[in-house]
């Protein structure tokens, strides 16, 4: 019986906070919940959820991590060491009262508005999460950051991160038959070296940018050349070098892709190895 139950598998209907709680009251150790043998018995904020002012001093309803919403308590802010997460919790407070057309904060928040505290803090979480998965995914030294200041949708379903071609049922990728014998190839290319047995000249300049028309085809260096691996013909094949954001977009066209840094005119980012 046992044998016919290798490859099934179950749902599991619990949230992220009812299993991050569920470990820490069974003393379990969970890497990706991030509760450990240091951690298991402190109590760190997980995210702030409302609000409110006295004559005596600030108070902030406080969502506890590994312990379910109904064990919230207000906090006083000087009990509270999360300066980053109090920062955060005013930004995004500040953003909705603009939207409200308010400047000031309010002693007490509207239930509206503690309301898209909390979800935006969930949101948050959520797409913490799927960046820290893709990170973990990546094969390249370029780092995935991922935003969405525009509603509170998560990461998009349906959606697999992957980062070499996926091919069609039916094809097979064959590995390079030939390669050059060149000790530099830009500089001292053997015969043109990989481009030049194509008749084609060297697709990139010292700084690994593009150097011929849109249209013409590129040849790299592979796994048959002599040159080695920081060889100046290797440009797509070393990855992403760049930092990109995955970000919603806020004119309805969905998720897009942008860039964190300054990239110069003709600089190779990424290639598209998508599935349809």
């Amino acid at each position: 019986m046992a044998e016919n139950l290798k490859d099934c598998s179950v749902p599991w209907k619990m949230s992220w906070d009812e299993l991050e709680a569920l470990c820490r009251r069974e003393r379990l150790y969970c890497k990706q919940l991030g509760v450990n043998r240091t951690n298991s018995n402190e109590y760190d904020v997980e995210f702030l959820c409302d609000y409110k002012k006295t004559k005596e001093e600030e108070l902030y309803l406080v969502k506890w991590r590994g312990f379910p919403e109904c064990d919230n308590t207000w906090e006083p802010k000087r009990n509270l060491k999360c300066p980053k997460l109090m920062k955060q919790f005013h930004r995004d407070l500040e953003q909705e009262l603009r939207r409200h057309k308010r400047r000031c904060i309010p002693k007490k928040l509207d239930k509206e508005v503690a309301s898209y505290l909390v979800q935006k803090a969930k949101l948050r979480q959520s797409l913490q999460r799927w960046e820290a998965h893709l990170n973990q995914t990546r094969n390249h030294p370029g780092r995935i950051f991922v935003l969405n200041e525009v509603d509170f949708e998560g990461p998009p379903k349906n959606f697999t991160y992957i980062n070499n071609y996926k091919v069609g049922q039916g094809i097979v990728l064959d590995e390079m038959a030939v390669g050059c014998e060149c000790k530099n190839c830009l500089e001292e290319p053997v015969n043109g070296c990989c481009p030049g047995a194509s008749l084609h000249r060297m697709a990139y300049n010292d700084r690994g940018q593009v150097r011929i028309r849109a249209g013409q085809p590129i040849y790299e260096c592979n796994s048959q050349c002599s040159c080695s691996l920081e060889c100046p013909n290797r440009v797509v094949q070393k990855g992403i070098q760049f930092d990109l954001c995955i970000f919603k977009t806020e004119n309805g066209r969905g998720w897009g892709v942008r860039t964190l840094q300054h990239i110069k005119k003709n600089t190779f980012i990424m290639e598209y190895v998508g599935e349809r």
